[in-house]
């Protein structure tokens, strides 16, 4: 028996231990829970702490980032708002005359450095070029023994007194001859004579329009002989060209190349000169070539026969352009001559009508250069002040004609167009002569 109740002891006791053996363990569990828990929540709050520590420094980056953005694009707006505002100014300043934009350079050291640019110069001229109150028309006169010159607008027929101006030519106090022998971008070609006998002879290179000017270097050959020059841009060497054409067949021709301020003889031209105009100078240049009126055959005024002769600046090569048939056909007595009306080639015949008692100015445009068959008739101008040695000048916006005419009955007012003298200058001699030219900055200085 009492095995059996040690037994039921034992096995009471080991269920007493069993009982007590579990809550132990449960409570094991709990505590073992609540450290799991512990830690659960220290990696939840640690990494909640790195998130929020990464959002934190990604949300300034991204502040940074956009902090960044807008002073960037402040600076941009900044940028654009500059380079808008140079376009407005340029855009302004280059419609404006010459005048005023020199007037203009004490405004500030900016606008004196804007305007003072080659490239605004060359935007300038080239708005100048379409622009009519940039088209002057530049006249020489001879008064009391001295020679003297203006500069009239051609912005209309009808001209305002107060517009003309007397100009300072020359660096020489009293000249005893001058001509205007080339015109080319607002810069004009101008012959000097500095003593009574014709000796000793300077040639310039004037803006009108700015007053510069500087001496050329003298040509090589003889300058007593008569001579037509012309002044030209070369696009392809860029620079600027001129050239001179003696009327002796016998004579090479010199161009000067202003880069290198050197004159060069070239290759005898083809065919004569014609030089019977008096009023003619300089050489009309159109297509980057020099024109002038070549004649061939017989010398009697009656049975010689004409052609355009023209010459290129950069190749240096002649060419030759037919007349048109109607002058080819013309039998009576009648002068030839070339020049350029709005920026085609022109060519014009005098004649006098013995019948009417008047003389007859036709004009010819070459509408296409290139095609030969593209001359058109223009004009007929016929008047009892043209003689026969009469030349346009410009065409205004209105269809008129300004023609300078040489005619004792012309005295004082050589310029005509079909309504009458074209004139305001001080009465002078009839030795007027001029060419129309277009206003700009460019300086002599800065070609040599």
């Amino acid at each position: 028996m009492l095995p059996e109740k040690k037994k039921k002891s034992n096995g009471h006791e080991g269920k007493l231990a069993n009982r007590e053996a579990k809550p132990q363990q449960k409570k094991k569990s709990k505590s073992t829970s609540n450290i799991e828990k512990g830690n659960l929540f220290n990696q939840i709050t640690i990494s909640n702490g790195e998130e929020a520590s990464q959002e934190v420094n990604q949300k300034k980056k991204k502040s940074d980032q956009i902090c960044k953005g807008k002073n960037s694009t402040e600076q941009m707006d900044v940028d654009k708002r500059t380079h808008f505002q140079e376009e407005i100014l340029t855009d302004i300043l280059n419609r404006l005359p010459v005048q005023s934009l020199l007037r203009f350079k004490c405004v500030s050291k900016f606008w004196e450095t804007l305007i003072s640019e080659p490239y605004f110069k060359m935007t300038h001229l080239n708005h100048a070029k379409n622009d009519q109150n940039s088209q002057k028309l530049l006249i020489r006169c001879l008064e009391n023994d001295l020679y003297s010159m203006y500069c009239v607008p051609l912005s209309s027929s009808v001209q305002p007194v107060e517009n003309v101006r007397k100009l300072d030519f020359s660096v020489i106090s009293r000249p005893y001859n001058c001509a205007i022998r080339g015109c080319c971008d607002g810069l004009v070609v101008i012959q000097v004579n500095d003593n009574i006998d014709g000796r000793r002879t300077i040639y310039l290179l004037w803006n009108p329009s700015t007053g510069e000017s500087i001496v050329l270097p003298d040509p090589e050959l003889p300058q007593q002989e008569e001579s037509r020059l012309g002044l030209g841009y070369d696009s392809t060497s860029g620079g600027y060209k001129i050239l001179k054409i003696h009327t002796n067949i016998d004579r090479p021709g010199e161009i000067l190349v202003l880069k290198s301020c050197s004159w060069r003889n070239i290759d005898k031209h083809p065919r004569g000169i014609c030089n019977e105009i008096e009023g003619m100078q300089s050489l009309p240049i159109v297509n980057e070539a020099f024109h002038w009126i070549g004649i061939f055959g017989s010398h009697s005024v009656v049975s010689r026969n004409y052609l355009v002769v023209s010459f290129s600046i950069s190749s240096g090569v002649y060419g030759e352009i037919p007349l048109p048939e109607q002058i080819l056909c013309l039998k009576a007595k009648i002068i030839i001559g070339v020049s350029v009306l709005e920026g085609m080639l022109c060519i014009y015949s005098n004649s006098y009508l013995q019948i009417q008692r008047k003389g007859a100015l036709k004009l010819w445009v070459l509408k296409d250069y290139d095609v030969k068959e593209s001359w058109t008739a223009l004009l007929t101008i016929e008047d009892p002040w043209i003689d026969i040695k009469a030349m346009p000048k410009y065409r205004f916006a209105d269809g008129e004609l300004l023609f300078w005419c040489l005619s004792r009955k012309c005295t004082g007012h050589a310029f005509r167009t079909s309504r009458g003298p074209f004139r305001l200058w001080p009465r002078c001699d009839i030795l007027q002569t001029g060419i129309a030219f277009t206003e700009s900055l460019i300086s002599p200085k800065s070609l040599i």
